[in-house]
Formats: structure tokens, C-alpha cells, sequence
């Protein structure tokens, strides 16, 4: 009888582990939230991004709405850009590319030179690079809102910088974006295994997205 329930106990506990074990595992594959937080009554309050409106390539308008329910991929860039840039771009569209087929997936690229990066500019830019207007939006609006959208809310930099040739600088940073407008991810866009990074946190993002839709 004692060794019936010795092993019942041990049967018990080795299961007690195992659960454990998974638990902690699920927690390890969630990404972390970045930015500000505060806690109000006892509920935590993340930073998150907040309304904008800005035209695409098509000139339509996109908003948070344009992405409800979906991640996206954020940047900022300039289609005159001759340093990063392209480098940003090469790497974005690998990204894409794994990601043309899934529709929970968008991009959302910034012009941070409203003046020469009109509408027209970036459908032409967008056709260069032969991507779905769809599913990759590149915007532009006025110039000081989307140096503040950068700064303040996607934790990257945008500004004017005499210094350069163009009068302007930018991070090369990809900003990985949850279905709440939460920042989960911070990447180096112009580094292949900081982009290769990225797309391994996105496929943990879409998973931690149905497993909270459950």
C-alpha cells in the first residue's frame, strides 16, 4: 500500500513539474511590451500608439483602423535617401516577402520628406519595388507630426540634421506593432540577423494573437 502511493505522490509531483515546465515555456515565448507604463487601480496601462492620419501611395487614408486586428512592421524613411535606405528597404522586403501570403500581416513605411515624397513619388517608389499597396503602405502627411509619431510613440528617431546632405536623419530601426498598437519588438533594419530576429518574433506574435483571441 505504501509503495501504491509513493508512486502516486512521485506520479503527482513529476506531473506538478511538467506542467511547470510548460507554463514557464509559454511565458518565455511571449515578447515583452516596450515603452512607458503605468499602473491605474491596479491594471497596468501600456504605452501605445496613438491616432494618426496620413495618405498612402493610393492616396488613401490610413489610420490605426487600417490595421485593426493585424501586426504590423513600422519604419521611417525618405525615397531620396542615399545611405540606409536602400539597405532598410532590401531587408524589409525579405520580410515581406515570407509574410505576402498572411493577412494578419501589414508594413507601414513613414516619408519623413513630406515636400518631395508626394503621393505620385511613392506609388512610383511602390511599384519599383513591386509590392502590394494593400499590404505596404508608405505614407506621408505633415512633416512635424510624423518626427513626433517617431519619437514619441515609436521610440525611433526622425529629425532635421544640417550636418547631413539632405537636411535629414532617421534610425534604421523596424518597429514590430501588436494588434493593441503596443511596440513588442526593436530592430536594427539595415542588419540581416537583427531582421532574421524579427521575423522569429513575429511568428511568436501571430501565435500569442490566437492564442489571446481563444
Amino acid at each position: 500500500m505504501k509503495l501504491i502511493i509513493f508512486k502516486h505522490s512521485l506520479h503527482l509531483s513529476l506531473l506538478f513539474i511538467m506542467v511547470m515546465l510548460l507554463s514557464c515555456k509559454e511565458k518565455e515565448e511571449r515578447l515583452p511590451i516596450l515603452g512607458p507604463r503605468e499602473v491605474q487601480a491596479g491594471d497596468t496601462l501600456y504605452h501605445t500608439i496613438p491616432d494618426f492620419a496620413f495618405a498612402d501611395q493610393d492616396s488613401s487614408l490610413v489610420t490605426p483602423e487600417t490595421f485593426q486586428g493585424d501586426i504590423y512592421v513600422a519604419d521611417f524613411f525618405f525615397t531620396s535617401c542615399p545611405t540606409i535606405c536602400p539597405k532598410m528597404k532590401s531587408q524589409m522586403l525579405r520580410v515581406y516577402e515570407k509574410y505576402q501570403g498572411n493577412d494578419n500581416v501589414k508594413f507601414l513605411s513613414h516619408s519623413i520628406d513630406p515636400a518631395h515624397d508626394t503621393v505620385a513619388v511613392l506609388r512610383d517608389y511602390a511599384d519599383r519595388l513591386g509590392v502590394d499597396a494593400g499590404k505596404w503602405h508608405f505614407i506621408t502627411g505633415d512633416r512635424d507630426a510624423i518626427f513626433d509619431i517617431a519619437q514619441n510613440s515609436y521610440m525611433a528617431s526622425a529629425m532635421e540634421d544640417e550636418k547631413e546632405p539632405s537636411g535629414l536623419v532617421h534610425s534604421g530601426a523596424f518597429l514590430l506593432i501588436d494588434s493593441q498598437r503596443r511596440v513588442r519588438g526593436h530592430y536594427d533594419g539595415t542588419k540581416a540577423e537583427e531582421v532574421d530576429q524579427l521575423m522569429r518574433d513575429m511568428d511568436l506574435l501571430l501565435k500569442e494573437e490566437r492564442l489571446t483571441e481563444k
